[in-house]
């Protein structure tokens, strides 16, 4: 696969061993910025997120989501031949990301202390649910389960209706996490105080340190007040008001304010209730969050009186933060990412899809948007750059070493 001339990870070759969510999120975020990734996958069947569901023309939303921009190669590690090939491919990389079950990367001869003797030139990162020690680290962890272990779920939703949040956050922070540090680590070994014949570095992250790590205000509150923070909904604990509110015409709208002069504006100039302005009840924040029922109760009273364009237009003219509360098929065709142009292209086995161009909007730089791989799509390109001929690649697919 051709790259991008002048994309900032033009000329780095990442090998992924990676399902689901979290390391395909972390190579995905690579090959946006330019970076090659081969995903190495199963001849049987590949990577299991193909076959969640079959919405996108008989491909799974959450595949085509995390796995545009990659070449897939299949390949049976559990073969002799398989693993030799694995290491071939390392051999030329840069990156190996890996989000396999627990102690699979060290059974294959993969581990941190296997890749610095192997290839020391490699950037070896892991993925895994709870940290390398520890005594959960033998668990297996997905999304939800690291969520509610994390204490995340006991802060979403309401008081006694524990959620999980609806995108799948440990798994894409997790994967954020990932690609930032291959960037600092690749920026590292350009630096100047990179140590030329020291093995590359290897990295884990862990879903569990990094919900614990997003959960890094409720950790704090709790331990210095000895208060379990509950479920608000749409609203938040640490600021008042600050929450939904239905409108006139049916429709929701989301008001916030972050301090005291915001909360003046909104009594004042949108509410006209410069009695609630006036209440030494509500002056500071801390007031505000532990009467939040009465502040709300006015807001709502007061919202459900109009429509959510004059609440909109209040809120603007005041400095008021506000929003409208919408649905997926809400944002699908919300005018600020259609005038911004913001869906793209890209192509899939089953033809083309719309899909997001990544956040970061770099001066000079265009996304490449690549491709959503089918599976084994590239194996033979890919072998024949290790210079595999044709009769040895189908006698390696009469073998099933790959698909």
């Amino acid at each position: 696969m051709a790259q991008q001339s002048g994309a900032p990870l033009a000329g780095v070759t990442v090998v992924a061993l990676e399902q689901a969510v979290s390391a395909p999120m972390c190579t995905r975020a690579l090959a946006d910025f330019g970076a090659r990734v081969i995903k190495v996958e199963n001849p049987d069947g590949g990577d299991f997120a193909r076959y969640y569901d079959d919405v996108v023309h008989g491909q799974a939303a959450h595949f085509v989501w995390c796995n545009r921009g990659k070449e897939s190669v299949t390949l049976d590690l559990k073969s002799a031949v398989g693993r030799d090939i694995l290491h071939r491919l390392l051999d030329r990389a840069d990156v190996l990301v890996s989000n396999l079950a627990p102690g699979a990367t060290a059974r294959l001869g993969l581990s941190a202390a296997d890749m610095a003797s192997r290839h020391p030139n490699v950037i070896t990162l892991e993925i895994d649910g709870y940290g390398a020690d520890g005594p959960l680290s033998h668990k297996r962890a997905y999304d939800l389960l690291v969520q509610a272990e994390s204490g995340v779920c006991s802060v979403t939703g309401n008081p006694g209706a524990p959620a999980k949040p609806g995108p799948p956050v440990a798994d894409v922070t997790t994967g954020l996490y990932a690609a930032l540090s291959i960037m600092a680590l690749l920026v590292g070994r350009k630096g100047a105080g990179a140590q030329p014949d020291s093995p590359a570095p290897s990295v884990s992250v862990s879903l569990f340190d990094t919900m614990a790590e997003m959960m890094g205000y409720h950790l704090t509150y709790a331990r210095h007040s000895g208060i379990d923070q509950q479920p608000l909904g749409m609203s938040s604990p640490a600021v008042a008001p600050y929450g939904a509110y239905p409108t006139a015409d049916g429709q929701t709208v989301v008001l916030g304010t972050t301090n005291d002069r915001e909360w003046q504006r909104l009594a004042r100039e949108m509410l006209g209730r410069n009695d609630l302005a006036d209440d030494p009840r509500f002056t500071g924040n801390a007031g505000r969050v532990q009467h939040r029922a009465i502040l709300d109760e006015a807001i709502g009273a007061w919202c459900a009186r109009h429509d959510l364009v004059h609440i909109q237009d209040a809120a603007d003219a005041a400095g008021i933060g506000n929003a409208r509360y919408n649905v997926p098929s809400d944002v699908l065709a919300h005018p600020q990412l259609a005038e911004r142009d913001r869906w793209h292209t890209i192509d899939t086995p089953a033809g083309p899809i719309p899909s997001l161009l990544p956040p970061p909007v770099i001066t000079g730089y265009d996304p490449p948007m690549g491709a959503v791989p089918g599976l084994g799509q590239h194996t033979d390109a890919v072998l024949g750059e290790l210079g595999f001929a044709d009769a040895e690649i189908a006698g390696l697919r009469e073998t099933g070493a790959i698909r």
